[in-house]
Order: C-alpha cells, then sequence, then structure tokens
C-alpha cells in the first residue's frame, strides 16, 4: 500500500484545534467500529455479514476516516457497491456505483470528514468503468443532500417509504459522460 494511493489529509476545526485526518481503505479489524458507528448515527442497522461481504468484495471503496494523531480512531466510513444493471440505451449491461451507507461520529460533522470520504471513494471506484453512481437518502437530511449536490447528484425520484420506519428516499445519481 502506497500512501498516495490510500490516504489523502485534510485539515478540519475541532474543539479550538486544529486536527489532520486521513482515509484509508477499511479492514476486518476495523468493521466491529464500523458498526458501532453505524448503529450510533444511523436509524438503518445491517448484520456483522453484510459489513464483511462489502469488505470482500469493494475494500477499495470500503473507506474508513480517522484521527492523523490517533490512527486507530474511526470517526467515520463509506461504503460502496458495483452493481450491474441494463443500458438504458441499449442491451448492454453496465456497472453502476451504489453508495450502501456513510456515516460520521456527530462531534465530526460539517468538518469535511463526508466530503472526504465521498471524493476519495468515488475515485477508489473508477477502474469499474462506471456510468453512473446512486444512492437514496433521507428526504429529511439536509446536511447529506447539500453534500450529494455539492458533488453532482441530481434527484431522479423518490423511493415512497423506503426506509423501515417509512420515510421516502430522494434516488439520487450523478451520471458520467455517455459514450455508449
Amino acid at each position: 500500500m502506497g500512501t498516495d494511493r490510500d490516504i489523502e489529509t485534510r485539515v478540519f476545526p475541532n474543539h479550538k484545534e486544529r486536527q489532520l485526518i486521513f482515509v484509508r481503505e477499511c479492514n476486518f479489524e476495523d468493521l466491529e467500529i464500523v458498526k458501532e458507528i453505524n448503529e450510533k448515527e444511523l436509524p438503518e442497522d445491517y448484520p456483522f455479514f453484510f459489513y464483511k461481504s462489502i469488505l470482500d468484495n469493494f475494500k477499495e471503496a470500503f473507506l474508513v476516516a480517522c484521527l492523523k494523531d490517533n490512527p486507530k480512531k474511526i470517526i467515520g466510513y463509506i461504503m460502496w457497491r458495483v452493481e450491474k444493471t441494463p443500458s438504458k440505451h441499449n442491451l448492454r449491461l453496465i456497472n453502476k456505483g451504489h453508495l450502501v451507507s456513510i456515516a460520521v461520529s456527530e462531534m465530526y460533522r460539517r468538518e469535511g470528514v463526508a466530503s472526504a470520504l465521498l471524493s476519495k471513494s468515488m475515485h477508489a471506484l473508477t477502474h469499474h468503468k462506471l456510468k453512473d453512481y446512486v444512492l437514496e437518502v433521507r428526504v429529511t437530511n439536509y446536511g447529506a443532500i447539500e453534500l450529494y449536490k455539492k458533488f453532482g447528484y441530481k434527484t431522479q425520484g423518490i423511493k415512497k417509504k423506503y426506509y423501515k420506519d417509512g420515510e421516502n428516499a430522494y434516488f439520487m445519481v450523478y451520471t458520467l459522460e455517455d459514450d455508449d
């Protein structure tokens, strides 16, 4: 693992001082902490084997954000999977990156952590020759919606009662140039 490929440094303020974070690939030892962050910060919970499956199949796009001065301190994560779907233009199957989950510990939100995770993970998926990046987001998660819009995502619909608690989700898409 080379540092240029695996670490992205970003400065953000935290409690009157500036700290550095870095983003790296998740590993098996991180999964319990990732699961804890998910359970604390998001209403959606996944079983351990689900995280392990994403890690096994899409390791390059399952990333964690850590504090530079405490690399074992994971403060956020993002995980994607790649799905094959029919093209809108012909009978070929195309690859779509599907954002499964992203979460940042509450005390580190609005400090650029989610942006760093999103940027690094989208770049990590480029070798899959994706046509689209897609995601679902709660219609009331205004901060996340604004983040996705800044990255060029556009709302393409609403999925009614998408979440277990009955809340609707926006279906958002970032489309790469089409060369079909």
